[in-house]
């Protein structure tokens, strides 16, 4: 299994950013071949935190584009700073 975790700040209302993710990119990101979950976080103070799990490693990298075409398109207003993204292999799980 492959993750990526993008770290959002400065997200300038999260309340509408987490309406949006969840109404529309959740059934973008479950139509991705090899999707296994999805979460969105909202840790605080204005950041944001996904996690994106997959099968394989092409559907981490698809889920990657999808969400930086998503924010582009939909949500540029309440994020005005790029994620901090982090990928890889699940090494451990529970």
């Amino acid at each position: 299994m492959y993750a990526v975790v993008r770290r959002y700040e400065g997200i300038t209302d999260p309340a509408e950013a987490g309406r949006r993710v969840k109404e529309e990119f959740i059934s973008l990101v479950r139509s991705i071949p090899g999707f296994v979950a999805y979460y969105w976080v909202d840790a605080g103070g204005g950041v944001m935190v996904s996690t994106s799990v997959f099968e394989d490693e092409a559907g981490a990298e698809e889920s990657s584009k999808r969400a930086a075409d998503f924010v582009r398109d939909r949500l540029a207003s309440l994020y005005p700073n790029p994620p901090q993204v982090t990928a890889g292999e699940v090494v451990a799980s529970g």
